[in-house]
């Protein structure tokens, strides 16, 4: 049984892994979860003392097995609770992050799976990202960043890599969802901003949006 906070680090961790694809610096971890370097120091060695984590001085972080199966649960509950959140209650994609983020520490195993179940074991969260199965599985995820396509090329808008609300909000005031067919008909070799079409829509957007939203090619 890990504590709430334990919890967050071994998420944290996987997350940092999964983008650095290496060890994770105390830095970069003191960075994620918004505290003193000292503070995940304490926590790692509390992390490493259980074998969820494996340290090295100058290799960073890295789960162990045992470490990663944790965080993988985790991550199941909370995206799970996110399709419920948004199906089921009718919340708005931008309202479940925070409320999930609570409801993932429920330890009820029965709870997870019936969760599953009743919501017809969904593959993907609301902002497109993965939901592991029961066993830890992930669907592969075929796709790439908006802001690799080249002037022509098109895309399905699948998932988001910034979920906070502020950018979730943005793609809703400009009418940007899943499902949507973008295509590029301009880029900016100055700036890699682009105008893109929806619809019958265009719109520029700069390269910090185009670079967090992902496109699976047509």
């Amino acid at each position: 049984m890990f504590s709430l906070s334990e919890e967050n680090y071994l998420k944290a961790i996987f997350h940092l892994e999964t983008a650095y694809k290496g060890g994770v610096s105390t830095n970069a971890l003191a960075e994620e979860m918004q505290t003193k370097a000292s503070s995940v120091t304490d926590m790692v060695k509390r992390l490493s003392d259980k074998e969820l984590v494996n340290y090295k001085k100058y290799q960073g972080v890295k789960l162990s097995d045992a470490g990663k199966d944790a965080a993988i649960e985790v991550i199941r509950k909370h995206r799970l609770w996110e399709v419920f959140l948004v199906d089921k209650l009718n919340f708005n994609w931008d309202e479940v992050h925070e409320v999930a983020e609570q409801l993932e520490h429920i330890k009820s195993e029965k709870l997870t799976n019936e969760l599953d179940k009743f919501l017809e074991y969904p593959k993907r969260d609301p902002h497109g990202d993965p939901i592991p199965d029961a066993q830890g599985n992930f669907a592969v995820a075929n796709r790439a960043l908006l802001s690799d396509l080249k002037k022509g090329e098109t895309g399905i808008c699948v998932g988001v890599k910034d979920s906070s609300a502020e950018f979730l909000q943005y793609l809703d005031k400009n009418k940007i969802s899943l499902g949507k067919e973008i295509k590029v008909l301009e880029k900016e070799d100055f700036d890699q901003s682009m105008i893109i079409k929806m619809d019958r829509n265009e719109l520029m957007i700069s390269n910090l949006i185009s670079a967090n939203l992902f496109i699976k090619t047509t």
